[in-house]
């Protein structure tokens, strides 16, 4: 009688109907994410170093400023929607964070009204999409219930 080691003593054996796992296949996947963030990054200190070097005016710096941070906080609200056709595609809901979109609701609305209160745009008006596009996530969650993952086999005991 063989003795299993576990999944990997077979990895390589295709009549186990195990195939062969690339050790390094997420390096490239981790590089693409590594070359957005710092591209980024540069695009903000590059902002940043625009506003204190270029623009004189302090109003003016804070004009500028506050809309450059009105993009970031918008771009920041519409990034989980790059989810929707996968959710439309999938009819679930599994990839997107039940509990996320409540706090990203809770959040937004509560600097909305901060920034009415104060009757300023640049904390009202970004926070807007945020309330927008938690509700049309809750609308998905309710349209389309999260199922669980059926590439997972149940482990045995």
């Amino acid at each position: 009688m063989e003795k299993e080691l576990g999944p990997q003593t077979y990895a390589d054996d295709p009549e186990r109907g195990q195939r062969p796992v690339p050790a390094l296949s997420h390096h490239g996947y981790q590089r693409a994410v590594l070359l957005q963030t710092a591209t980024l990054l540069g695009v903000l200190l590059m902002g940043y170093g625009y506003f204190w070097l270029l623009v004189p005016d302090q109003e003016a710096q804070l004009q500028q400023l506050g809309l450059f941070c009105s993009v970031f906080t918008i771009s920041m609200y519409l990034s989980p929607l790059a989810d929707l056709a996968k959710v439309i595609h999938t009819k679930s809901t599994q990839c997107l964070s039940f509990s996320l979109t409540i706090a990203t609701l809770l959040t937004s609305s509560s600097w909305s009204l901060y920034g009415f209160r104060l009757k300023d745009p640049y904390i009202m008006v970004p926070n807007l999409p945020g309330i927008l596009t938690s509700f049309i996530r809750l609308w998905l969650f309710w349209k389309y219930p999260q199922k669980q993952d059926r590439n997972y086999r149940l482990l045995q005991t």
